[in-house]
């Protein structure tokens, strides 16, 4: 065996797992809520032994965190229009058309309710996002607001409308918030 190396293979057993458990929990929540989400019962749905869950998430929250971080993550292209407005005007929209999807919102609103990481997970990936956006107008010499104040000004009102109303984050709504917040 000498010379040999052993390398990981990529989409082995572990990642066929990680699929198969999110696909169950997908699942789970479009057919209940999500206070009746276990990980034996994920573990069922996936077909695999819940000691795989328990060591490999440990708890549901955990579980959560990790789908919603996945389905989050990379699903937003940061535009680059050259307007700081035009970016955030399609970005906005993109982001109000994923979160107006009923897949996205069950896990968002699992994840949120899962304990105070949740909210963090479904969040993460769209500070990145502006955070890209932001630094790009401000090496191009434009004044642009803290990260903090545009999440306030657009996040905010996006995921409070998503997760606590019944009336969807519509694009034309989401880019009124960027007006607003460009005067």
């Amino acid at each position: 065996m000498s010379g040999t190396t052993t390398q990981a293979r990529p989409g082995g057993r572990s990642a066929r797992v990680r699929a198969a458990v999110h696909r169950a929990v997908h699942d789970l929540l479009a057919e209940e809520s999500a206070e009746a989400l276990t990980l034996p019962a994920v573990a069922s749905r996936a077909g695999v032994h819940p000691t795989t869950l328990y060591r490999r998430w440990g708890s549901v929250a955990d579980l959560l965190n990790d789908v919603a971080s996945s389905r989050f993550s990379g699903d937003i292209v940061v535009p680059d229009t050259g307007s700081l407005r035009e970016d955030l005007e399609r970005w906005v929209t993109d982001v109000a058309t994923d979160l107006a999807d009923p897949d996205s919102l069950a896990i968002m609103r699992a994840a949120i309710g899962s304990g105070p990481d949740g909210g963090c997970t479904c969040t993460a990936d769209r500070h990145a996002q502006l955070s890209a956006m932001l630094e790009r107008e401000r090496a191009r010499g434009g004044d642009v607001p803290e990260v903090a104040r545009v999440a306030d000004a657009l996040l905010g009102p996006l995921y409070y409308r998503a997760v606590f109303t019944e009336a969807p984050p519509e694009p034309g709504w989401a880019k009124d918030l960027v007006a607003a917040l460009l005067r």
